[in-house]
């Protein structure tokens, strides 16, 4: 994780930005300017993901995989998250003391170079690793958090993006499907509205 040295305090920024983001937008419908400071903070460019729970639920997640200006990736995830994930339905302002946020900082994605495709599993590692499926159209990407929450091992990371990318679970076994590995850095609220601290997964 040397290309990014993010401090604690940093993300403490990136996670009450975020915070303060979604509450003016979910409540006024405005999108807030961000401080000069905080602006020149958030100036480096890195892949980006916003995450909204609600008691330990997914509420939303929306972000973008590959290196982009921070100060600009934040705003727009931030009220993705919130507002237009297709899974769930627009977070209400009522909601919003009852909501945890968390943002990932990722590395740039690096394709895994495999000749024996049922070798993979042993290339990942989870609880280090997030994972980008592709195969023609289709991507499906899965942040290092979700395997660890989930208790997957490996392989079945990899089948579980497999079918995010809308893709059968073995497709990363075909010789088409390409697959790549990256890092995330996570901030996140213990509680709602509560401290904010660095994840070990």
């Amino acid at each position: 994780m040397s290309k990014y040295n993010i401090t604690d305090q940093d993300g403490q920024i990136l996670v009450s930005t975020a915070r303060e983001i979604v509450v003016e937008f979910v409540t006024t419908g405005k999108r807030i300017t961000l401080g000069k400071d905080i602006e020149s903070k958030l100036s480096f460019d890195a892949g980006l993901f916003v995450t909204l729970n609600s008691k330990n639920d997914l509420r939303g997640c929306i972000g973008f995989p590959l290196p982009r200006k921070i100060s600009q990736a934040l705003p727009e995830a931030a009220i993705a998250a919130a507002t237009e994930d297709p899974r769930f339905s627009p977070v209400d302002k009522s909601e919003l003391n009852e909501i945890t946020f968390e943002v990932t900082i990722l590395t740039p994605p690096e394709e895994i170079m495999i000749n024996d495709k049922s070798k993979l599993p042993e290339k990942i590692k989870v609880g280090k690793d997030g994972l980008i499926i592709k195969q023609g159209h289709n991507s499906g990407l899965l942040l290092p958090q979700v395997p660890v929450e989930y208790g997957w091992n490996e392989q079945e990371f990899l089948s579980h993006t497999c079918q995010k990318a809308g893709l059968p679970s073995d497709c990363w076994m075909q010789k088409q499907t390409k697959v790549y590995s990256f890092e995330g850095i996570i901030f996140k609220e213990e509680n709602p509205n509560g401290k904010i601290i660095r994840e070990k997964l």
